[in-house]
């Protein structure tokens, strides 16, 4: 058949849609090395793609089939298929020696046959050599015999006597034909030459030789040994071995010693390539009669070739979600010892997630077994191993790389659980603050990482004013100044997104703290400076050294060590009377006061907190001498007496009492409408955010007293009148400022201790009992 001649339709064989060839990917893959066919995908017709030489493909086997599978892909299939060729006539019969040459006694008998050498022709079957003819002549005619393995063969009998004085040569013409239609033959020309008389034939001692040699055996082996005899005396009993009348496959296979008979290997033998020789011996005397015997040569099969492994598709990359059993790879295995090779085994030299499956007669695919993770292996080297049973056993190991393709199956994970990050109050805009990252355990797209801030559950959306993130590399910039007296820390979360076609993420909740700066200095409370009446503290001019005459309380708006304060005393009317007690504030006499003392003392206290630098404030007081809080400073009302009178001292207590109160109670207007009114005016672009904590500009920590640095408990003032019927007390609060819940980080809401100032029990006490007038305010 030329090339392109239609072979058949397989899409139609296989009972697949004529689209079905080009969507899934047909192909053919051959055993070998050549396709002879080629697959009209459009249409499923096989064609022919070149002239097939079924001599050259098959040689002397009948049937001639070729083998070879259709792979479809999507899903991975193969079918196989075989195709036979059928011989033609096309190779005439032919002798190898066109011209042989026969020596026959003249005496030799009638009836005497004489093989002559085999014709060669490369068809099978009826195509093959059928018959020989033989030219018309007195002397022979011809007898066809046929072999055990092999061509058919003639003989020349004899039938008249021979005389070498009437034709001492007789030429022979013999054809062989095929049985082809038109048959075809090929010639050769025979000379018969006449001997002289030698009237005894060497005998062999059988008539056919059988031996059985193993593939394997080394060049020179002994294959066999032929002996023949001979009644002659002389030269004519002398015997030559030959072989004479063999195709050229044997005559370069084997050799005979001329002289012994033995018949050796000079090249070595191949069962998968001849199983059988069938040897012509041709034993000549010396008078140049000739006998004929056969060497059967069977060849013993050995373990000597491995199996062979031929693939013929390989998915790869394979996607890393492959369902179980997915097909991975297709192939054969061919074992040429088929006799003695036994069964063949195949499976994989390591523990990996695939199997080997068979799928029909030495056919195999190569499926998954378990779950594949690209991100444990990226990829195997599979060993397929193939082993016959031997002995002794042989293996093949084929090696098939597939490479497992990403999806996007991991999300972004952080380093870290949560982040804390700290920036300075007073920063820069812009600044950078820090930087989260995430990994993705992916690959390529799937593994770039984007970051963004997520809003705020409750929509509020102003932590995009506060904080701002590089979407590329998760570093994060304050967009505002901070300031610690309005916001200590705050949170939010940062979401990282991969760049996968369905996308997964991560959060992480990150925490800024604010820093604080020293930028505060420290805030008198009491006594009050604000320019209005003087603040005058009494003490009797019998009070002892360390008598405690008042205390100077303050606040610092900033924390730690920047709101740690320290009391100096700077000036003094008398700095030998006075001293001012470092930690908390305390005036306390250092020695008895004398009636030398200036009954007017103004001190001048330095407050300074431990900021670098340190910042300072100064508190003005005035202190009066009095004896015993007398009638000319303090007048109470006598119930003794029923008198109405009151003390002038008591007087200007009382009104600097109601200043006192006054101003207090004006302070805390002033900060309250200035709270609502910084609240008002940056509600719409200092919103704060249910993670951050407001707090109004007021200090929070106080001074400590007693060692800790606050005022643990009221601060009791007693006056006595001249009488020393009674005595008042005065309590002072710590702090007067409003103190307003925040929320802190964790939710919960806190609010400012509230404290007072502390008492002096041993503040003087009067002895007297004619007057008695107690005044106390607390502050919240």
């Amino acid at each position: 058949m030329e090339s392109g001649s239609f072979v058949a339709n397989v899409a139609k064989d296989l009972g697949l849609e004529v689209g079905k060839l080009v969507a899934r990917g047909a192909r053919l893959v051959s055993e070998g090395n050549k396709l002879h066919f080629r697959l009209h995908r459009k249409t499923g017709d096989l064609f022919v793609k070149e002239k097939l030489d079924r001599e050259s493909l098959c040689g002397k086997a009948d049937p001639c089939v070729l083998h070879f599978e259709i792979v479809l892909g999507e899903p991975l299939q193969s079918f196989r298929v075989e195709v036979r060729v059928f011989d033609i006539n096309d190779n005439a019969p032919s002798f190898q020696n066109k011209e042989p040459l026969l020596k026959i006694p003249e005496s030799t008998p009638l009836g005497s046959r004489f093989p002559l050498q085999s014709a060669q022709d490369l068809d099978v079957g009826l195509n093959g050599l059928q018959n020989y003819t033989l030219s018309a002549n007195a002397y022979f005619h011809l007898h066809t015999r046929f072999r055990s393995h092999g061509p058919k063969y003639a003989e020349l009998v004899l039938d008249k006597p021979l005389d070498r004085e009437e034709q001492a040569e007789v030429n022979l013409t013999i054809t062989a034909v095929d049985g082809g239609s038109p048959p075809k033959s090929g010639t050769a020309h025979i000379r018969v030459v006449v001997l002289d008389v030698n009237d005894h034939v060497p005998q062999f001692s059988r008539l056919v030789y059988r031996a059985q040699v193993p593939e394997n055996s080394s060049i020179g082996s002994l294959v066999a040994t032929v002996t023949a005899t001979d009644l002659d005396e002389g030269t004519n009993k002398e015997i030559t071995y030959s072989l004479a009348q063999n195709p050229e496959a044997i005559l370069q296979t084997f050799q005979i010693d001329s002289h012994t008979g033995e018949v050796r290997l000079q090249e070595p033998l191949d069962f998968e390539a001849t199983e059988t020789y069938d040897i012509d011996v041709q034993a000549t005397d010396g008078g140049g009669l000739s006998a004929h015997s056969k060497v059967l040569v069977e060849v013993m099969d050995v373990n000597d070739n491995p199996p062979e492994v031929m693939v013929s598709s390989v998915s790869s990359p394979l996607p890393e979600d492959s369902p179980l059993q997915t097909v991975v790879a297709l192939f054969t295995i061919r074992d040429r010892d088929i006799r003695v090779g036994g069964k063949i085994t195949c499976f994989l030299r390591e523990d990996l997630p695939f199997v080997v499956k068979p799928t029909f007669r030495n056919s195999y695919s190569l499926v998954t077994d378990k779950s594949l993770d690209r991100e444990d292996v990226s990829g195997y080297n599979i060993t397929i191993v193939a082993m016959d049973t031997g002995p002794p056993n042989l293996s093949t190991e084929t090696v098939i790389e597939v490479l497992i393709s990403d999806i996007n199956d991991n999300p972004p994970m952080f380093q870290k659980d949560s982040y804390v990050l700290t920036v300075r109050e007073n920063n820069s805009p812009a600044v950078f603050i820090g930087k989260v990252h995430a990994e993705d355990l992916d690959l390529g797209e799937n593994a770039q990482v984007t970051y963004s801030l997520l809003p705020p559950k409750s929509g509020d959306l102003s932590v995009f004013a506060y904080i701002s993130i590089n979407s590329d590399n998760g570093k994060l910039y304050a967009l505002r100044t901070m300031d610690y007296e309005a916001i200590q820390d705050f949170q939010f979360v940062v979401k990282a997104t991969d760049g996968g076609f369905l996308t997964l993420s991560s959060q992480v909740i990150v925490r800024v703290v604010v820093l604080d700066d020293n930028d505060n200095r420290p805030m008198i409370l009491y006594p009050l400076q604000n320019g209005t009446l003087p603040c005058n503290d009494l003490v009797p001019r019998s009070a002892e050294a360390g008598y405690l005459v008042t205390k100077v309380v303050a606040v610092d708006g900033d924390s730690g060590q920047n709101s740690w304060l320290s009391y100096h005393l700077l000036k003094a009317t008398d700095l030998g009377l006075f001293s001012v007690q470092r930690q908390n504030g305390e005036i306390r006499t250092l020695r008895q006061i004398s009636e030398r003392d200036p009954m007017m003392q103004k001190l001048t206290i330095l407050v300074q907190d431990h900021g670098q630098p340190a910042l300072s404030t100064t508190a003005s007081l005035n202190i009066l001498l009095v004896d015993g809080f007398s009638e000319p400073y303090l007048r109470f009302w006598d119930p003794s007496k029923h008198s109405k009178k009151v003390n002038s001292t008591t007087k200007y207590l009382v009104i600097s009492l109601a200043v006192l109160s006054f101003l207090f109670l004006l302070s805390v207007t002033v900060i309250f409408i200035i709270h609502i009114y910084q609240k008002i005016k940056h509600r719409d672009t200092f919103t704060i955010q249910e993670h951050f904590y407001d707090d109004c500009n007021f200090p929070k920590n106080l001074v400590q007293g007693e060692g800790n640095g606050s005022l643990s408990r009221p601060c009791t003032y007693e006056i006595c009148s001249a009488t020393g019927t009674g005595n008042s007390e005065f309590r002072f609060l710590k702090r007067f400022m409003p103190n307003f819940p925040f929320p802190h980080a964790s939710g919960e809401v806190r609010t400012e201790d509230r404290s007072s100032l502390p008492t002096d029990s041993n503040r003087n006490r009067s002895r007297g009992s004619e007057d008695h007038t107690q005044v106390s305010d607390d502050y919240m």
